[in-house]
């Protein structure tokens, strides 16, 4: 008799705990069409979801009370609506309207002043590209996926194994800091090993600011800085997949899934996978066109609710990468010895993110990040073992003092520990590893002068333990029309930055030359200065055009430039003895068109140069190697709606520049040609979240000259004849005094290919 009483009681319970909870479901549309991919989310809790092809949302199990529901995306107008759930009302249906924000004026960014701002409001240009926009040209890695960003070049620094870094406005890779959520992740090694791996399936923006960033970013903030901003777990999609491959034999998987422990910790998980294993010789000189890869990684972020909405987030990520390339013959067996050449690299690393708000009333925050770089790598017999530990950490207070001053005060911590097998970490024949320890601290003030007028202004102090102190001061400013449709801003700024020869140029390792280092390096320094203008333009019809305007200048005082011209069998590393400078100006234009035509373009004019003493006292100027004056992009979307169907026709475009010859016989062209790489992708949606997608790439099936490795036939110089003096003397088998040289490089050797993939996201 007791068991019905029971029954009854559990089911009374359950009827009571259930009734203590809710559901919010709504449609979120951009006139009339549905809006993907947008945030919903209660605000100061840990209730959230994001829209799906048709616009719907559903936020289930919140507790009963009044909440403020905001719904979020890229590029349109937030929403903000007051709902309440109740026992009469433990279910909302919403209908939901926004617009879009033309140009994106008003998205939020972090990357320029360490705060949540509008981009309009901003002081510090920043541009802003999601993962709408890497769609229309899928890729394997965001070392690839940057190469439509106008003013951003991805350069492969070798033909054999195909590493690079990226370009900012003609500075090379080290002059890049990559940040992921707002932390240096990046460190040297990684400048040229670790760009691949970021899962894409995380991402939910990436941020990026042309010009010095020290003043807030410390060293190797230069040229710019690329900040990948992740998704939160609580608008990230339940399941994510996107599975590529190519008429090349590649092949490439990233996997997102959230996940919870309970109500108040929720975490994102993802999955990198790319695996290529075709040795590929098109041009037919006996070496891999592109190489041979297999990689994974994996990142995991949790977020954490607390009491006041306060933050508190940890994140990580591991990245193993197995790749080679050279001699299309070569096998594991052959590492590292002289019968058949090849350049192996392994690469282990490990990477920790995160940021705790305290406790307390005022708005202080501990951020930190730590990496481990591991990497065992041969370049032919030349064998590179190299170990890097670097951890960062960042207290920063935000205060605002009255309706003018905007504070920002912080404090940072690096140290930097690196160990390897060349001189680098050499003293008197032992071996003395590098150990660097940074402190520094940092003041920034944004300045409300009145409501079109904001000025920034920072300063920043490090201590090197091995170079000394360090200053580096910053100012902006910025002013808006009352209109809000013409923005001018001026930045001026120092940067600083330490180099690290064999960790950030990969021709001072492959073996083909001799490094030779004239003198101790010194820390380079250099002053930079920008202006950029923003003009949109609304048409009659509801059509958008958009143009983004800048000038830019950066003079060094003391800059480490490799030098291959002086003797064609060495790389010469010194101080500068005169200056060096980039300069130029970048213009993008967007269109928006009612119906439903964009176009996105731009254009970088720039020259690069150093003015190097000739031994008199008189400077000598020379065009920087490996930079092209002249760089266009241009992405071409078209949808058709009624038949879920958008067609992607994205490019590049490069004019020549200066290439390393191997001395006044050398056959080869001591300059590129112009050269482009063109894409086109047809891109079919369905209602059930999935996507099917497939194209061509590189059109024009654009390739350098089957020349571009000098004597690939000789990798070992064994039928080079050498005088006394250490210089290639001519021979009837070598008329024009070649060694075997990987650096010639300007473009990727791979040709035209096709491609496609699925992708697919479950909201619910």
């Amino acid at each position: 008799m007791k068991f019905p009483y029971l029954l009854l009681a559990f089911m009374l319970v359950q009827s009571v705990v259930f009734a203590q909870t809710g559901s919010i479901r709504g449609t979120v549309t951009v006139k009339g069409k549905p809006l993907e991919f947008a945030t919903a989310a209660l605000k100061g809790s840990q209730y959230g979801t994001t829209t799906d092809e048709k616009g719907v949302f559903e936020i289930k199990n919140v507790k009963y009370g009044t909440y403020q529901l905001v719904v979020s995306g890229i590029g349109y107008r937030n929403i903000s609506k007051s709902v309440t759930i109740s026992a009469t009302k433990f279910f909302q249906e919403l209908t939901l309207q926004t617009e879009e924000l033309e140009n994106s004026l008003s998205e939020v960014v972090v990357t320029g002043t360490m705060k949540e701002v509008s981009k309009l409001d901003s002081p510090v240009p920043i541009e802003i590209y999601t993962p709408t926009f890497f769609r229309r040209n899928p890729v394997p890695n965001l070392f690839e996926s940057l190469q439509n960003i106008n003013g951003v070049r991805p350069q492969l620094n070798c033909n054999v194994c195909n590493t690079g870094d990226i370009h900012i406005n003609g500075l090379e890779g080290p002059y890049t800091m990559i940040l992921i959520d707002g932390m240096p992740i990046v460190s040297g090694l990684s400048t040229v090993y670790g760009l691949s791996g970021i899962p894409s399936a995380l991402i939910e923006r990436v941020e990026i600011v042309k010009g010095p960033a020290s003043t807030l970013y410390g060293s190797e903030a230069v040229g710019g800085l690329i900040n990948v901003i992740t998704k939160k777990p609580s608008a990230a999609p339940l399941v994510s997949a996107d599975v590529m491959g190519t008429t090349w034999g590649e092949y490439n998987t990233d996997l997102g899934v959230k996940y919870k422990f309970g109500e108040k910790v929720q975490a994102l998980f993802g999955l990198n996978y790319f695996n290529f294993q075709v040795p590929t010789d098109k041009n037919g000189d006996g070496f891999t066109d592109i190489t041979l890869q297999n990689r994974i990684s994996l990142f995991n972020k949790i977020n954490f609710e607390r009491k006041e909405n306060r933050i508190f987030t940890i994140g990580g990520r591991y990245v193993y990468e197995n790749r080679w390339g050279g001699d299309v013959r070569w096998t594991p067996a052959f590492r590292g010895g002289d019968e058949r050449y090849a350049e192996s690299i392994y690469t282990k690393r490990w990477e920790t993110i995160g940021a705790y708000q305290l406790p307390m009333k005022e708005n202080v925050t501990f951020r930190f990040s730590a990496n481990g770089h591991n990497q065992n790598s041969v370049y032919g017999t030349t064998i590179y073992n190299a170990q890097q530990y670097i951890g960062f950490g960042q207290l920063t207070w935000d205060k605002k003092i009255g309706e003018k001053h905007d504070l920002l005060l912080g404090a940072a911590l690096r140290y930097t520990y690196y160990d390897d097998n060349t001189p680098a970490t050499d003293l008197n024949g032992r071996n003395a590893p590098s150990k660097i320890t940074l402190p520094g601290v940092f003041l920034q003030d944004e300045i409300s002068l009145n409501p079109n007028h904001k000025l920034l202004l920072g300063i920043r102090y490090d201590y090197n333990s091995i170079h000394g102190s360090i200053l580096t001061p910053r100012l902006n400013y910025k002013w808006a029309s009352a209109d809000k449709k013409n923005v001018f801003r001026a930045s001026f700024g120092n940067g600083y930055r330490v180099a690290n020869v064999f960790t950030e140029d990969h021709a001072a390792l492959t073996g083909a030359r001799k490094v030779e280092f004239t003198e101790a390096l010194k820390p380079e320094r250099s002053w930079n200065g920008n202006l950029n203008y923003v003009r949109k333009f609304f048409l009659a019809d509801g059509s958008f055009i958009g143009l983004d305007a800048t000038a830019f200048y950066t003079y060094f005082n003391n800059r480490i430039i490799p030098d291959y011209l002086t003797d064609p069998n060495k790389i010469i590393y010194s101080n500068l003895n005169g200056n060096a400078v980039s300069r130029g100006v970048s213009l993008n234009v967007d269109f928006s068109l009612k119906n439903g035509l964009k176009i996105m373009a731009g254009a970088t004019a720039m020259d690069v140069f150093q003015r190097q003493d000739n031994g008199s006292g008189q400077l000598v100027r020379q065009t920087q190697l490996l930079t092209e004056k002249f760089t266009g992009v241009w992405s071409v979307s078209y949808t058709f709606p009624n038949a879920g169907l958008t067609i992607d026709y994205t490019g590049n475009l490069y004019g020549p520049m200066r290439l390393p010859i191997l001395g006044e016989l050398d056959p080869r062209p001591a300059t590129s040609p112009w050269w482009s790489l063109q894409n086109i992708q047809l891109t079919k949606k369905f209602n059930n979240g999935l996507e099917i997608y497939g194209g061509v790439k590189n059109l024009l099936n654009f390739t350098p000259t089957r020349d571009a490795i000098a004597r690939a036939f000789d990798p070992f110089d064994r039928q080079v004849t050498f005088d006394a003096t250490g210089q290639v003397v001519p021979t009837p088998n070598n008329p024009n005094a070649l060694t075997f040289d990987p650096s010639y490089v300007y473009a990727p050797n791979q040709g035209i290919r096709g491609f496609a993939g699925v992708r697919y996201n479950l909201f619910r």
